[in-house]
């Protein structure tokens, strides 16, 4: 195709969550009270890791990550989308386009790799419950979570480097509140059957390979906890659960959105708003609901800073 008497595409509209101005006005109060009281409650939840001697366990190590994680995937989208709701054009610059596609990607993908890492560490626990410090050192915690990280790296920059080499002519609309590859891949003035093809390998099956391998894995784990009946499998049973309930919540928009033909698809505006607001930022906090050590931890630091705070207003 000749490109070269057509526009080039240096910036994308988006058509946001409701053309009612209604409609925008309630969905902003909405996000921002629920961003302005969760994004507190999982920094609280890193300080009380960090600071609490008691909470020193590789376990609690990789929670800290994932809740630092979910900061950062919930600081992607939202400040852009909140803004939007009060510009009658929602617009982002081809460059800001990419941005977002890279550290959405790369943020999910490192927290996807981050719950298989929690899955070993449970599955040593549980099966070498004599040999756990030993096996689950923190030079392995620091490996695994930075290999997390290297892998969200990769991941992404594949994604983006599929998608940045396309030709975008026009049309510039994006049906979405965000940047993302399905809609973006849409709008280029090629063929992108290829792409379409390497962008669901390496996003698609990756995601679907990594849900079915924690799903077996916790399934595994607790019919092991199933034959044995002490207070402590019991309570590691609570602790597998508990992360079954996250990968649910993460794996299941992510599958429903990507693990489909780059087509319209009914529902999805709602199940990125779950998969890109509002999931991230309750994982950690479903933790630490389930969680009594953490529960109790958060109660100390806060009583300890409110005393604190008594002693220097005197």
């Amino acid at each position: 195709m000749e490109l070269e008497n057509q526009t080039v595409v240096t910036e994308f509209i988006l058509l946001g969550l409701s053309p009612a101005q209604e409609v925008q006005l309630i969905l902003f109060f909405l996000f921002l009270f629920f961003y302005i009281i969760i994004l507190p409650g999982n920094i609280l939840i890193i300080l009380t890791i960090l600071h609490d001697p008691h909470l020193g366990s590789p376990m609690y190590f990789f929670l800290a990550n994932l809740a630092f994680l979910d900061i950062c995937y919930c600081s992607v989208t939202p400040p852009k989308m909140l803004a939007d709701f009060f510009s009658f054009c929602k617009a982002i610059s081809y460059g800001g386009c990419m941005a977002q596609l890279f550290f959405l990607h790369f943020l999910g993908a490192a927290e996807a790799f981050l719950l298989l890492a929690m899955a070993y560490d449970r599955y040593v626990a549980i099966f070498q419950p004599l040999h756990y410090t030993i096996v689950v050192s923190w030079e392995l915690c620091w490996i695994l979570v930075g290999a997390t990280w290297i892998g969200g790296l990769f991941h992404s920059a594949i994604q983006v480097a599929l998608t940045a080499q396309l030709p975008f002519c026009g049309p510039n609309v994006l049906d979405n509140f965000f940047c993302d590859v399905p809609q973006v891949v849409k709008l280029a003035c090629t063929d992108t059957s290829l792409v379409e093809i390497l962008t669901f390998s390496n996003n698609g099956l990756v995601i679907l390979f990594c849900f079915l391998l924690l799903l077996v894995s916790y399934s595994f784990l607790l019919l092991k906890l199933r034959a044995q009946s002490t207070q402590r499998q019991k309570k590691v049973a609570s602790t597998c659960i508990t992360h079954i309930i996250i990968v649910f919540i993460m794996f299941v928009p992510a599958i429903y959105i990507y693990c489909q033909p780059f087509r319209t698809i009914p529902m999805e505006k709602v199940v990125a708003v779950l998969h890109t607001v509002v999931f991230p930022l309750t994982n950690p906090m479903i933790y630490t609901l389930r969680n009594k050590e953490v529960k109790s931890a958060m109660k100390r630091m806060v009583c300890r800073y409110g005393l604190c705070c008594r002693e220097l207003s005197k």
